[in-house]
């Protein structure tokens, strides 16, 4: 979905009335709240209209949250822009959808090779990467919180079979983020864009394969109606946090509790939203195999070494980056995944290969 330039000067004028109106005598704020996906879309459709529903109730209905999906009041993929100019009061959406507003900001979406779901908010709220992110997104007058994550993405739907690296060079792929970098770096001509338009490039042959989310959601919008082959694992995103960000001045002219609410709302969500789609997931990889022919396999280690090498140069070139904020966010990520990537060895890369083995239980 492309971005258009929205904000005119009559939208301007909408803006100013939009913080003109909350503080009414009754005490309520009215707040927009625009996504970048179809309404009720499974995982994020779906965690969008919680978070909405959640900050209402917290609040005890004194903000009331109305959703609008991709497209009602601005495109998907013009959300950023419309909560930072406030013409919305905030939105839902991924940080791997604003690259071009600076390369940092997609440190706290997913990285290739990097945290999984529990370790990116782990990353936040223990290791410094929360006032680092307030810090990105306050240069665009906005306060951002994590309020949920898909867990481990998938490689992807793919027309054909991959068995060596060669099968990459010139393949049309849809993904986001950093993966986009690291595709880049092994010949695939990358394309960004939203679901529904992937589909429709799958099957009219403008893509030759595309990664979305996962089973839950790829099933909703039917990729395996035009791509049969269903690659694991998703080395580019191991985890996707999905974030609310709210107007800067919206949220710091709200009562202590009020902006409480709002934190917690979001904060709450991480887990629900997290372990939804890691149940849902599971039980729609199974119809999809199961009902309607899906082949899962696995991309062979060399292709797989290969992304880890690429995913490298991209971090490495992050850390040369000219912003001082890029260099500081990178830094504190890395230090974060190396201190538990020791200690995951032992724990949960134990039980997993543990739980793994031939057994009777």
């Amino acid at each position: 979905m492309k971005r258009r330039d929205f904000i005119k000067t009559a939208g301007v004028g909408a803006a100013a009335a939009t913080f003109a109106s909350p503080a009414l005598a009754s005490g309520k704020r009215q707040w927009k709240m625009v996504t970048a996906w179809p309404k009720n879309l499974p995982g994020p459709g779906v965690a969008a209209q919680k978070l909405a529903d959640r900050i209402t109730a917290l609040s005890g209905g004194r903000i009331e949250v109305k959703l609008y999906a991709a497209g009602e009041l601005v495109p998907g993929r013009g959300v950023f822009d419309a909560v930072s100019q406030g013409t919305a009061e905030l939105y839902h959406a991924v940080p791997s959808y604003w690259g071009s507003k600076s390369k940092g900001i997609l440190m706290f979406g997913s990285q290739p090779f990097g945290l999984r779901a529990d370790e990116q908010v782990g990353w936040l709220t223990h290791g410094g990467g929360q006032a680092l992110y307030d810090e990105m997104y306050g240069r665009f007058g906005l306060k951002p919180f994590l309020c949920g994550n898909s867990g481990p993405q998938w490689q992807g739907w793919f027309k054909n079979e991959i068995n060596s690296v060669d099968d990459l060079k010139g393949l049309r792929f849809r993904t986001t983020g950093l993966a986009s970098e690291m595709c880049a770096k092994l010949g695939m001509a990358v394309q960004a864009m939203g679901g529904r338009d992937m589909f429709q490039a799958l099957q009219s042959g403008a893509l030759d394969a595309g990664e979305f989310i996962g089973p839950w959601t790829d099933s909703a919008l039917g990729f395996y109606q035009v791509a049969k082959n269903y690659y694991w694992p998703g080395v580019g995103e191991p985890s996707s946090a999905e974030e609310c960000a709210v107007n800067a001045k919206a949220y710091e002219e709200l009562p202590e509790d009020l902006k409480q609410a709002v934190t917690y709302a979001c904060e709450s969500l991480y887990n629900p939203v997290w372990t939804e789609y890691t149940t849902k997931h599971a039980m729609a990889l199974r119809q999809l195999v199961d009902e309607q022919g899906v082949q899962v396999k696995k991309l062979p280690d060399d292709v797989l070494v290969a992304m880890g090498n690429a995913a490298g140069e991209v971090i490495a070139e992050l850390r040369e980056n000219d912003d001082d904020l890029v260099r500081r966010i990178v830094d504190s990520f890395l230090a974060y995944r190396s201190s538990v990537s020791d200690y995951m060895t032992y724990a949960d890369n134990g039980q997993m290969n543990a739980r793994s083995l031939d057994y009777k239980y």
